[in-house]
């Protein structure tokens, strides 16, 4: 008595919402196991594969399929798949994994696409894999235009959107589907605003703050992402660099596969409402630069000579460089190409360093703290304060109602758990308890976290309004 034909069988669909509609996948299972059955093979193992793309083997079921069939002895005689664009749609990655299977003696059969082993067959199996190959290119080609076009107009594509805003349906109708837009959520824009203003304007303890210094501030004040976790440096600096919050989100940025930047006229900006005003971001922007290890050393940034970075000599334009005398005890200024050179290089002047700063602060104090000028910038400064006092209070009224939604459902679910209705091993019901507790208690970490030390008195009575 002849050993049945061991086989597995491949199903797949490229996206999630073929998955979710539960159609094609049982067509394809219906379909091959009549095709082995016909055949008297048995199905020792199947490998399904839902919203995954064929056109790279990224693919987890797949590659576990692949591990399988090419040990020794192979787990299976063959592979079956209701065509060959659902084993792949690139057709060198195809070849490569049809001889790679070969060699230990496991077959790609598609039920659609019957071929033999002669050479005609495997040329026929090339020129499909062609196809289906150009196929897909040309799908995702006609896909990114519908979707820059979407984008254009305002509406949003999907995915996550950048923290500070909510996905909200459009009430526009496109088929079956409701298109989607952003718009602003009120408890994370409040932190998007204030991890600005740490990059602008410090924690009213220091000048501007860096990157670092900013995420050590969100996660000592307690203030958590939009899923509970704590701040990272990549983070916060992706909401201080992102051009979504000053109303303009840039859609299909990057290549998908090899995460690589496309160029400015392949990316599409789309309408959002902002969040920050163009001012505050373009100053941020700057400081940044300034604070960059690739455009400033970081010596200029954080060393403890003033003028690093921003004294030139006045006859070559030259940086000026610090030089000492006397073992240390005396600094100077002199011109870089003086320093290195000599006088035949510059003649420019060599200036002691206590003489320049002081005649710099003494210039800058006489210009910038005159009385008039000083009123108008506290009165400035105490109008933002009031300003912040009363988002403030929003924001912690809009904390206390979110909490207070999330205790509720919290409630319901422990019931719906007492009750036997829902159970606390699925891990999908975990996260959403974690997730709901990390809402209720945002409020008491807020509530809790050490508060900006306000540099700032009250306003003078001439000052108020």
């Amino acid at each position: 008595m002849t050993t049945p034909v061991r086989v597995a069988l491949y199903l797949r669909v490229s996206t999630g919402r073929q998955a979710d509609s539960d159609l094609s996948i049982p067509d394809q299972r219906r379909q091959v196991k009549r095709y082995c059955e016909e055949r008297g093979w048995e199905i020792v193992s199947d490998f399904i594969e839902p919203g995954m793309s064929a056109t790279d083997d990224r693919r987890p079921e797949f590659q576990r399929m692949i591990d399988a069939a090419t040990t020794r002895p192979p787990a299976f005689d063959a592979i079956v798949v209701h065509s060959f664009s659902r084993f792949f749609r690139d057709q060198f990655q195809l070849e490569f994994y049809v001889r790679r299977l070969a060699k230990n003696g496991v077959k790609l059969v598609s039920v659609t696409q019957e071929l033999g082993d002669d050479p005609m067959s495997n040329m026929i199996r090339q020129i499909m894999a062609l196809f289906d190959e150009y196929q897909s290119k040309e799908n995702a080609k006609h896909t990114l235009r519908a979707m820059k076009e979407n984008a254009r107009q305002g509406f949003w594509n999907g995915s996550l959107p950048p923290i500070g805003y909510r996905i909200v349906e459009a009430g526009e109708q496109h088929g079956n589907r409701t298109k989607k837009t952003l718009e602003i959520d009120p408890i994370q824009a409040e932190t998007v605003r204030l991890i600005f203003r740490l990059a602008r304007e410090g924690d009213g303890t220091s000048g501007p703050m860096g990157v670092k210094s900013i995420t050590n501030h969100l996660n000592a004040a307690g203030i958590r992402t939009r899923d509970g976790g704590r701040w990272g440096i990549g983070a916060v600096h992706k909401v201080l660099t992102r051009t979504a919050y000053v109303g303009r989100h840039r859609f299909n940025t990057r290549f998908w596969k090899t995460r690589e930047r496309k160029p400015d006229s392949e990316v599409v900006e789309m309408a959002v409402p902002p969040i920050i005003e163009p001012t505050e971001f373009e100053a941020v922007q700057a400081l940044l630069k300034t604070r960059s290890p690739a455009l400033t050393a970081p010596r200029i940034v954080s060393g403890p000579t003033l003028l690093t970075g921003i004294c030139f000599c006045a006859a070559c334009g030259r940086a000026m460089t610090l030089r000492t005398g006397k073992s240390g005890q005396y600094r100077y200024y002199t011109c870089s190409t003086k320093a290195r050179q000599g006088e035949t290089g510059c003649k420019g002047r060599t200036v002691p360093m206590d003489k320049l700063d002081t005649l710099v602060a003494d210039h800058l104090e006489q210009r910038l703290l005159q009385p008039k000028r000083l009123e108008r910038i506290l009165s400035t400064v105490l109008d933002r304060r009031e300003e912040r006092a009363e988002r403030r209070a929003t924001h912690i009224a809009q904390l206390r109602k979110r909490a207070a939604e999330a205790e509720a459902k919290l409630k319901r679910l422990y019931g719906a758990i007492e009750n036997g209705v829902a159970d606390l091993a699925d891990p999908m019901l975990k996260d959403r308890v974690a997730e709901l507790k990390a809402v209720r208690d945002q409020p008491a970490q807020t509530r809790s976290a050490p508060r900006r030390r306000s540099i700032v008195p009250d306003r003078p009575s001439h000052l108020r309004p």
